[in-house]
């Protein structure tokens, strides 16, 4: 449908409103076939509102508003003014919002039916509650692979008089997370994890005789194999893909393991905090990028 804009002349598209009899209908964004988009249970279409919202009434004799900037004759001044009110007073447009708004369509909000510590969040993978996180996916990993994985990151990153090892701080967890998620990269993850958890099994067998899993060798058995596969770029042709499934586990482990506070303390990272004084590097350093004497 399309109207004149009776200020400016130009023709206009008008979107139809569900409900008034139009024969137009919801609007389905593209699909995504992935958790949050728009398939199956999780779908609900963008719809033009078919309830008064904030600002001018719709007008209902097929012509367009003119109270737009262009019809007004509202210089480029005045608009601006408007927006920086606009920008200074949030408060003023949720105020005016309808509370459903904040809901989705079925009125649950976040996973499993739990309210989320955000009203504002639907808790889906397009409007995340980031106040209380959730998983939408299931994971994949069975527990008899998850204790495997648990001995290779151990092994990885094992326990010191410092800090805990990898699995205490649920390293296997996190990888469990990530290659369960519904995306192209990690399911390829998937598909490298778990052939290396059955290639461990098998070259346990293999070493040191029928019936011996990987998680029960002992440490130098252990060592014995991820020393054949820890560099992928000494790895012998026939480890070279058990040298690929090493690499990413190990990648995957030090990433989970350095996002906890126990990780950070490990390396002394302290992150974003103030400090009462700043002190110059070390002369050595300076000396060594050339900038002895410039600062």
């Amino acid at each position: 449908m399309s109207a004149r804009d009776e200020g400016t002349g130009r023709q206009v598209r008008l979107p139809v409103v569900q409900g008034d009899g139009g024969s137009g209908g919801p609007v389905d964004p593209p699909s995504t076939g992935r958790v949050g988009g728009n398939d199956g249970a999780t779908r609900r279409p963008l719809e033009w509102a078919d309830r008064p919202t904030c600002g001018p009434a719709p007008r209902t004799d097929g012509t367009a508003d003119t109270g737009g900037i262009a019809a007004s004759g509202m210089d480029r001044r005045h608009a601006l003014k408007i927006m920086a009110l606009a920008a200074a007073a949030p408060a003023a447009f949720s105020a005016c919002a309808d509370p459903a708004d904040d809901l989705p369509a079925d009125g649950v909000v976040g996973a499993a039916g739990q309210p989320a510590s955000n009203p504002k969040a639907r808790g889906d993978a397009w409007d995340p509650d980031l106040l209380n996180p959730t998983i939408p996916w299931e994971r994949v990993l069975t527990d008899d692979e998850l204790q495997t994985l648990a001995r290779l990151c151990d092994t990885i990153l094992p326990a010191d008089d410092r800090s805990p090892a990898a699995s205490a701080l649920g390293c296997h967890d996190f990888i469990d997370e990530w290659v369960s998620a519904p995306y192209g990269g990690q399911e390829r993850d998937l598909v490298l994890v778990r052939g290396g958890l059955v290639w461990l099994d098998q070259e346990a067998a293999r070493r040191f005789g029928t019936g011996r899993r990987f998680r029960d060798l002992s440490d130098a058995e252990v060592q014995a194999i991820c020393d054949d596969i820890c560099y992928a770029a000494d790895a012998a042709p026939e480890h070279r893909a058990a040298a690929r499934f090493f690499d990413r586990v190990r990648d995957l482990t030090a990433s989970a393991y350095y996002t906890t506070e126990e990780g950070m303390a490990d390396i002394g990272y302290v992150g974003n905090v103030p400090l009462t004084t700043w002190e110059l590097p070390p002369p050595e350093v300076l000396r060594h990028l050339g900038l002895e004497g410039e600062v």
